[in-house]
């Protein structure tokens, strides 16, 4: 039970982190406008030497932005308490801190799945029509590595919460 919720929680610590690296930096998308590479992220688009903030209230960044800091907020909740799960903190007893760890897990792999498939559609509905030499950058891909992080620390801590409540169900009989 142990291994599963330290191999969920390194899952998440290192998710949590790609997630903080993925919404901050600058390089979700990399196109080429005469002759000139510029790159753009959910906050500043960049030219070269020269980095300015999204003015315009664009609908997909603006969700994109929101399910990303809504999922780094469920990852971090969850780090707490698969942490209090571990060291077997119990404030509550009928609260067990090894499924909410897990379900939180799985609520910020499905809120930044969201926030990726938003702005992927959107980009390539977009830039895809209107522009030949565009490509997803660095912080895109490792958003995606982050869906798959957190999707695996909640499948690990429902693995330990299984493990944990088959013994407990088996003396109940």
């Amino acid at each position: 039970m142990y291994s599963f919720m330290g191999g969920g929680l390194f899952c998440a610590g290192v998710g949590n982190i790609l997630l903080i690296v993925s919404t901050a930096t600058d390089y979700w998308m990399q196109y080429r406008q005469a002759s000139n590479y510029m790159h753009q992220g959910l906050w500043r688009y960049c030219m070269p030497g020269k980095c300015f903030p999204h003015n315009d209230s664009i609908a997909h960044l603006d969700a994109t932005r929101a399910l990303m800091i809504l999922s780094l907020l469920a990852c971090f909740v969850g780090i707490i308490i698969g942490i209090m799960a571990f060291i077997h903190y119990s404030s509550f007893d009928r609260f067990d801190k090894t499924f909410a760890a897990g379900i939180l897990f799985f609520i910020s792999c499905f809120l930044v799945f969201l926030a990726m498939a938003v702005y992927t559609g959107v980009t390539i509905n977009y830039y895809g029509k209107r522009y030949g030499n565009w490509r997803f950058s660095w912080s895109y891909i490792i958003g995606w590595v982050s869906v798959v992080l957190t999707f695996f620390s909640g499948i690990f801590y429902m693995c330990a919460y299984r493990m944990h409540e088959c013994p407990r169900s088996a003396n109940s009989h």
